[in-house]
């Protein structure tokens, strides 16, 4: 520090070597880089945790309505080829989405009520099995050291009675709450038929409105993200669609073979539990082993776990790698995890979520990483639609612009299906 004339001490400039001075450098500059890039990254990471938890947290309290909006998206990407095929033979689509969505109600309700006729005829016969294994088992039980014979079974009943008098009031509220859980099923499943409705009839046009409450400069980006997103999530529905289908079709062969009571319901089950991936097919698999247990006895039961181990193995191996594994790109040990947490969390809706939401995260995280939609040729702008459709459109007053545009979709639309279908023939050829 240099001094002036009249001794008044005059600031030095630090120089270009030279640093100028500051109340915390001497403290920022002790702190190692690695706990530098640890602390920047720890705080976003704590932002994105923060908003992924407060997302999770208002979705929780309209699971009403956001439950049955995703298995619309589900059903929807499973249904849409009907849909399309109607629309290619001019029916209207709002037809075609209604015929397809009664399809389904009609197979739906017939498959309950075949299941509900088989189940009322299977309890019948088993009522007495379980009667005849129950006295087998507490003459084994007397005789062992645990001593335990019918006196202690009607004791048992005796305070399990004493139990459910005391607690009445409490009985009674949870009744109420089932009937209120069953309003809010009712209306699930209202939301579901009419979400799924629309999703049919116009959901390329929803879906180009979202993407216009975008910014325009990342509309392009957004639009061809969801898409593949879209692609990769309808793929995963079909390619579990068709393996719970064919598991459900070997159990419940089996289970017939075998002589098992209640094969068409425990067949429909198994096809249910298995778009939950790994825990839901062990689960339904374990139903099956335990109604042979009480039906047929020991041997049966062990014969039945065979056919179960059978059939898993042949979906682990064989029918997951060759379906699945072409449609999403997720490890095993990610797929497990992924369930586990959803089950955790949010329970039989976390569970059956938690892989197809991260298989369209997986899509859309990698497709903008990778910079792909500044050079996809598959975005559109415009929705698919067949030249009838737009013929019906220009005469509606669409503009010239518009009905080019969607003319334009639609040869691109064709031609990319022909080069699809030549790449799989000329793949299946290779392969032969």
């Amino acid at each position: 520090m240099a001094s002036t004339a009249h001794g008044v001490p005059r600031l030095t400039d630090p120089g270009p070597d030279r640093e100028p001075a500051s109340a915390h450098g001497s403290a920022a500059a002790g702190v190692p880089v690695a706990v530098r890039v640890a602390a920047a990254w720890s705080w976003r990471l704590l932002v994105v945790a923060s908003a992924v938890g407060v997302l999770g947290y208002l979705l929780s309290t309209v699971t009403v309505v956001v439950v049955p909006v995703l298995l619309a998206g589900l059903l929807a990407g499973l249904l849409f080829p009907l849909t399309k095929w109607a629309r290619s033979h001019r029916v209207p689509a709002g037809a075609a989405a209604g015929a397809t969505v009664l399809g389904l109600v009609g197979v739906v309700v017939g498959l309950l009520v075949l299941a509900g006729q088989q189940i009322v005829v299977g309890f019948a016969e088993l009522s007495g099995s379980v009667v005849v294994g129950a006295g087998e088992l507490l003459d084994r039980l007397q005789d062992t050291p645990l001593n335990f014979g019918t006196a202690d079974l009607e004791d048992w009943v005796t305070d399990f009675g004493a139990t459910v008098q005391d607690n009445s009031q409490a009985l009674l509220d949870g009744a109420l709450s089932f009937g209120a859980t069953a309003g809010h099923l009712l209306t699930g499943i209202l939301i579901l038929l009419f979400t799924l409705l629309f999703f049919l009839a116009d959901g390329e046009r929803i879906w180009l409105f979202v993407v216009g409450l975008f910014p325009v400069e990342a509309r392009r980006a957004v639009n061809g993200a969801g898409r593949h997103g879209w692609e990769a999530l309808v793929q995963y529905a079909r390619a579990q669609g068709l393996v719970a289908a064919i598991d459900a079709v070997g159990i419940g062969t089996g289970a017939a073979l075998l002589g098992v009571p209640l094969a068409l319901p425990i067949g429909i089950l198994v096809f249910l539990g298995s778009f939950i991936p790994i825990v839901g097919a062990v689960a339904t698999g374990a139903v099956a082993v335990l109604v042979a247990l009480v039906a047929n006895g020991t041997t049966n039961a062990l014969l039945m776990l065979g056919v179960v181990i059978l059939v898993q193995q042949l979906e682990g191996n064989v029918l997951q790698p060759l379906i699945l594994g072409k449609a999403v790109s997720l490890h095993p040990l990610a797929v497990f995890l992924a369930v586990a947490t959803g089950s955790i969390l949010y329970g039989i809706a976390g569970a059956l979520f938690a892989v197809p939401v991260m298989a369209f995260a997986n899509t859309v995280v990698r497709y903008l990483i990778d910079g792909t939609w500044r050079t996809d040729e598959q975005i559109a702008s415009q929705p698919y639609y067949y030249p009838w459709e737009i013929r019906r459109h220009a005469r509606s007053g669409a503009t010239r612009d518009q009905v080019l545009a969607q003319l334009e979709r639609f040869h691109r639309g064709r031609t990319l299906d022909r080069r699809r279908t030549r790449a799989h023939s000329e793949g299946r050829n290779a392969e032969r």
